[in-house]
């Protein structure tokens, strides 16, 4: 078997064939195998795309690729990265989910501890998906993915708590490392270390740090449509015919590739790419910003003044 060596990891020729269909057409693995041009049997390429997605999801390749800034060197790297973009102090990473669809579950009755009822994976527009979560840099590289929640699981309740960055951004603000912020929608929660849109903005300093903060904020926005438009599986209307688990291990592999493509500046061709309204992306979910009951609020809220006092100072 012919083997090629990229990015530090041997891919067999065959398996490279089967898993550009997969990924970057949004090709399914029936059309894969019976296309006149690989000659492959439905068996043959079912364990191809298994073996190049297990290989991209271990840890040796998965922790070198997606990777959340561990030091204050690299902290600093991205958050200059960020500055020089959009003119935002001290962003360190764009915050949000998208959905993935996937077929229904088999509604088995008999479920392990480690599967969910079919009726979990439904989310708020009707479909069956997978909810992950990312954060991305200004380059668009994504830093954090988390691709383990059924559809109807919420983004801030559930998915956010459950992060392996949360603690990593308390930890540093507890060190007194308070100039480092995630960008978030209004989905979620305001803290010293996760900056949200102002609720109603009333001056001028506040409206203009919604725009500045809107506008920055959209960059996972745009890694979400680079890296379903480079990796069409996961957009909405091909659906991942996979169970959750193998479909959740293909957003990882694909995250995987896509952080490969921005590292070694391999361009999306844009021309060739149809629109799409839908990125899996949901809008008007419950504003928890601005919640009362967070007993910090007000330092919180403090922390951002500060920020919206700067941004309007430089404006002006």
């Amino acid at each position: 078997m012919t083997r090629a060596k990229t990015f530090g990891l041997k891919v067999s020729v065959e398996l490279s064939v089967v898993e550009i269909p997969l990924d970057a057409t949004g090709s399914y693995q029936s059309p894969t195998g019976n296309s006149k041009f690989i000659v492959l049997s439905q068996p043959s390429v079912s364990r191809c795309i298994s073996e190049v997605v297990e290989a991209l999801n271990r840890p040796e390749i998965f922790d070198k690729w997606v990777k959340f800034p561990s030091n204050l060197n690299e902290l600093t790297e991205i958050r200059n990265g960020f500055y020089r973009e959009t003119g935002f102090p001290g962003v360190i990473g764009c915050i949000d989910c998208t959905h993935v669809a996937i077929v229904p579950p088999s509604n088995n009755l008999n479920l392990n501890e480690n599967e969910n009822p079919e009726y979990i994976y439904v989310n708020r527009k009707g479909y069956h998906s997978i909810n992950v979560q990312l954060i991305c840099d200004s380059k668009l590289r994504v830093l954090n993915v988390n691709a383990l929640f059924p559809g109807s699981t919420h983004d801030t309740h559930i998915i956010w708590n459950n992060s392996s960055v949360l603690p990593v951004m308390q930890e540093l603000h507890r060190r007194n490392h308070h100039n480092f912020y995630l960008l978030g929608d209004s989905g979620y929660p305001l803290r010293p270390w996760l900056l949200t849109p102002i609720t109603n903005p009333t001056t001028s300093p506040e409206k203009y740090y919604n725009q500045k903060q809107m506008s920055t904020s959209s960059l996972i926005e745009r890694c979400n449509g680079v890296l379903k438009m480079r990796f069409r599986c996961l957009l909405k209307d091909r659906t991942l015919h996979y169970k959750p688990e193998k479909a959740s291990s293909i957003i990882n592999a694909c995250i995987v590739l896509h952080n490969m493509c921005i590292t070694n500046n391999i361009p999306l061709d844009e021309h060739d790419i149809p629109e799409y309204d839908n990125l899996g992306m949901m809008e008007n979910r419950e504003i928890l910003a601005d919640n009362n009951r967070n007993l910090d609020l007000a330092l919180d809220r403090q922390l951002r003044e500060k920020i919206v006092t700067y941004l309007f100072q430089r404006h002006v």
